[in-house]
C-alpha cells in the first residue's frame, strides 16, 4: 500500500478546480493533471464515448449539486493511475466529511440475476434517460475500461428518501474491466457495491465506511482478492455497517429469477479489521456487528483470510438452513479468526455447537484467537502508514470455544 494509499485525506490541501465537469461527456475526453476538476451535478460519459484520465489527476465533487460520475453502459472509464501518482476523487469542501459527494457509478452489459435480465439505477437522476442509468445484459466479458491506483474519498451523499450514493457501484460490469488498487475512505455509504456481472476486484481498500466495505447483490459473480477493510465502531452507521454482505436480492424476491446464477463470492486474502481499544465496552454500547452476512441463496467461499474484532466474526441469515448442502455453499477454509465476540452463527439463535462444529473440524485449517490488536497486527496505530500486517512469529493458534 506504499505511496498511493492515504489513510489521513483530511490533511491533504488538494486547490481548488479549474475546469468543471457537467452534464453528458458524448464523445471521447482526457482529463489531464495538470487541470483540477469539479464534478457539478450528475456528470454521464454516453454514447459509447472514452473518459480517460492522466496518472495525478484530482476530480472533485461537489456538495450542493450530489457530485457523481456516471460511466453509462457502453461507454468506458481508463483511469489508470501510477502507484506514485494514484488518481484522486474527493470532496470540495474546506473541512471534508463523508458524504460530501455523490461517487462513481460504472454500469455494464454483464449478467444480473433479475427477470429480464436489466434493472436500473435511480438515484432522483434528474432529465436521466432509463438508457443512460440501465445496466445488464448477455456480456459476461464486458469491458467498463480501467480503475488502478485510485483514491474515493468522502462520497455516499445522502439522497431524498434517507438512502445514500455509494463510493464505487458496479452494475452488470463485465470480467474484461480492470479494477485493481483502489481506495475507498470515509465513505457515507457502501464503499464497494457489486450488482451482477462478472467482477474481478483486487487489491481494494475500504477504509473507515459509515455502512458496508463489500456488498454484493443480484447473481453477481465476484473474486474478491488481497484486499483489506478497516471499520471503526464510531462511525458505523446503524443501518447496517459491516465488512462484508453476500446477498442474491433485497426485498424484490419476486423479480429474481432463480433459474439464473445467484450471487458467488471467491474471497481470498482479505484483512477485515474493526480497530478498538475496548471491544467489550463497544460491543455492550451497541456499536460492533458482524463482520460477513450471508443471506439466502448466496454463496462465499472465502479462504485464508483474517477477521478481527467482531460481534461475531460471521451470521448466517434465519432463513439458511443448518444441512450440508448448504454448507458447502459457505466456505471457510484457513481462516484466522481474532478476538470476535464469537465466530460463526445464525440469525437470532445463540446456539451455534452445529456450526463450531462443522468449520472447526481440523480438514478446514481454521484457526481461532483471542490476541488483542496490538499483538496481532504489526502497528495500527502509525496515523499516516499504518502497517495491518499480522505478526505470525506471534501468533499462538488457541482451541475452538
Amino acid at each position: 500500500m506504499n505511496s498511493w494509499t492515504e489513510f489521513k485525506p483530511d490533511q491533504i490541501e488538494y486547490g481548488e478546480a479549474t475546469e468543471i465537469l457537467t452534464g453528458n461527456i458524448s464523445t471521447d475526453t482526457k482529463l489531464v493533471k495538470k487541470n483540477t476538476y469539479l464534478l457539478l451535478g450528475n456528470v454521464f460519459v454516453t454514447n459509447n464515448a472514452t473518459l480517460t484520465i492522466e496518472p495525478g489527476t484530482v476530480i472533485i465533487g461537489d456538495f450542493k449539486t450530489n457530485g457523481s460520475l456516471i460511466i453509462t453502459k457502453g461507454a468506458k472509464i481508463i483511469a489508470d493511475g501510477l502507484v506514485t501518482d494514484p488518481i484522486v476523487f474527493t470532496s470540495n469542501r474546506s473541512v471534508k466529511k463523508a458524504g460530501d459527494w455523490g461517487g462513481i457509478i460504472i454500469l455494464g452489459d454483464a449478467p444480473i440475476n433479475k427477470f429480464g435480465n436489466g434493472s436500473s439505477v435511480n438515484h432522483n437522476f434528474k432529465a436521466a434517460s432509463y438508457e443512460n442509468i440501465s445496466y445488464g445484459g448477455d456480456n459476461i466479458e464486458s469491458n467498463s475500461g480501467i480503475l488502478r491506483y485510485v483514491r474515493i474519498e468522502y462520497a455516499g451523499k445522502k439522497l431524498k428518501g434517507g438512502d445514500n450514493f455509494n463510493a464505487l457501484l458496479l452494475a452488470g460490469v463485465g470480467s474484461q474491466t480492470i479494477l485493481e488498487n483502489i481506495m475507498v475512505s470515509f465513505s457515507a455509504g457502501n464503499s464497494f457495491d457489486v450488482f451482477g456481472g462478472q467482477v474481478n476486484l483486487s487489491k481494494a481498500v475500504s477504509y473507515k465506511s459509515n455502512r458496508i466495505d463489500y456488498n454484493f447483490n443480484y447473481g453477481a459473480q465476484c473474486n474478491l482478492y488481497n484486499s483489506l477493510a478497516v471499520r471503526s465502531s464510531y462511525i458505523s452507521s446503524p443501518e447496517g455497517s459491516r465488512t462484508l454482505h453476500v446477498a442474491s436480492y433485497n426485498n424484490d424476491k419476486e423479480e429474481i429469477d432463480f433459474t439464473k446464477k445467484q450471487t458467488l463470492v471467491m474471497a481470498t486474502n482479505l484483512t477485515l479489521i474493526n480497530a478498538s481499544d475496548n471491544l467489550q465496552s463497544e460491543i455492550k454500547l451497541g456499536l460492533v456487528r458482524e463482520a460477513i452476512y450471508v443471506a439466502e441463496y448466496a454463496s462465499l467461499d472465502m479462504s485464508k483470510s483474517v477477521i478481527s474484532g467482531f460481534n461475531p466474526a460471521v451470521l448466517l441469515d434465519r432463513k439458511i438452513k443448518i444441512n450440508n448442502e448448504n454448507l458447502e455453499r459457505i466456505k471457510f477454509t484457513e481462516m484466522y479468526f481474532n478476538n470476535c465476540n464469537g465466530n460463526i452463527f445464525t440469525e437470532y439463535n445463540d446456539n451455534n455447537e452445529d456450526l463450531e462444529s462443522w468449520y472447526g473440524n481440523s480438514s478446514f485449517f481454521n484457526v481461532y484467537s483471542k490476541g488483542l490488536d496490538s499483538e496481532t497486527f504489526i502497528d495500527l496505530q502509525d496515523a499516516k502508514r499504518p502497517d495491518f500486517r499480522l505478526r505470525i512469529n506471534k501468533i499462538v493458534a488457541s482451541s475452538l470455544d
